[in-house]
């Protein structure tokens, strides 16, 4: 093989595993949550803010 060609195979290839992996690690995080629409940031940060806490007003 013409070392330009095995260049790109490999660099296709390592995308191709790097995006496999992310999309199996996101579905392993959608099912461990039993949410698969939203994220626990944006559960967590997409509404009003929490009062502060007694005691830490400055």
């Amino acid at each position: 093989m013409d070392n330009n060609i095995l260049i790109i195979v490999l660099a296709v290839a390592t995308l191709v595993i790097g995006i496999g992996f992310a999309m199996w690690q996101r579905s392993r995080v959608a099912a461990s949550k039993n949410d698969p629409r939203r994220s626990s940031f944006t559960q967590q940060h997409g509404a009003e803010p929490r009062p502060n806490r007694p005691g830490t007003e400055h």
